[in-house]
């Protein structure tokens, strides 16, 4: 049956701000585990939707008494393909996310929804749900449980990076409107003279 997650967020962030840090999230402090991200596909299409692919590629320690079962030579690397589909219309972007490899061993299936709020237009609710199984024979129970704990903390570190970049990206504006703001009181100042 696999292990479910559900958790719901609203942060104080307009929909669009949240968008921008969700597409430059990569690299920040809390993901180090974060290899590589690689576009496979991008479109909008007629009805002005974004579809993309990509390809995430990311560390993969294994739990210490699974080291003991399973061969050392297992590929510690998880490749992760995430579709997402952004909604103008709607204010929304939804992810879905899986590991293509080890899928046997444990598959994590991820679906996000960040949908901006109508009513509170600069509030954004994150759910995030996840769905976790395993195909081992006989280990497929504790595999389970530790891969929703896996999931279940890093999300808090998904949350603290995705902070991160938008802060980052909201200290980086400021300047530039500071520096921008700037530049037009010395124009200003220049034509008086």
């Amino acid at each position: 049956m696999g292990k479910h997650f559900f958790s719901e967020t609203d942060i104080k962030s307009a929909w669009e701000q949240v968008l921008t840090a969700f597409w430059q999230r990569y690299p920040n402090p809390y993901s180090t585990h974060v290899l590589t991200e690689d576009v496979l596909f991008r479109e909008v299409t007629p009805d002005n939707r974004l579809l993309s692919r990509r390809l995430l590629t990311k560390t993969n320690r294994l739990p210490r008494w699974a080291e003991r079962v399973f061969p050392g030579n297992l590929s510690r690397s998880v490749y992760i393909i995430e579709d997402s589909v952004v909604d103008l219309g709607n204010r929304s972007l939804t992810s879905l996310a899986w590991n293509v490899n080890h899928a046997k061993f444990m598959l994590v299936v991820e679906r996000c929804v960040f949908m901006g709020e109508q009513d509170r237009p600069v509030w954004t609710r994150i759910t995030r749900e996840a769905w976790v199984s395993s195909g081992v024979f006989g280990l497929s129970r504790p595999i389970q449980e530790f891969g929703l704990a896996r999931f279940r903390s890093n999300q808090v570190k998904a949350m603290r990076g995705l902070e991160h970049v938008y802060f980052y990206l909201r200290a980086l504006t400021t300047t530039t409107e500071r520096l921008l703001g700037l530049c037009e009181l010395k124009r200003v100042k220049k034509k008086r003279v």
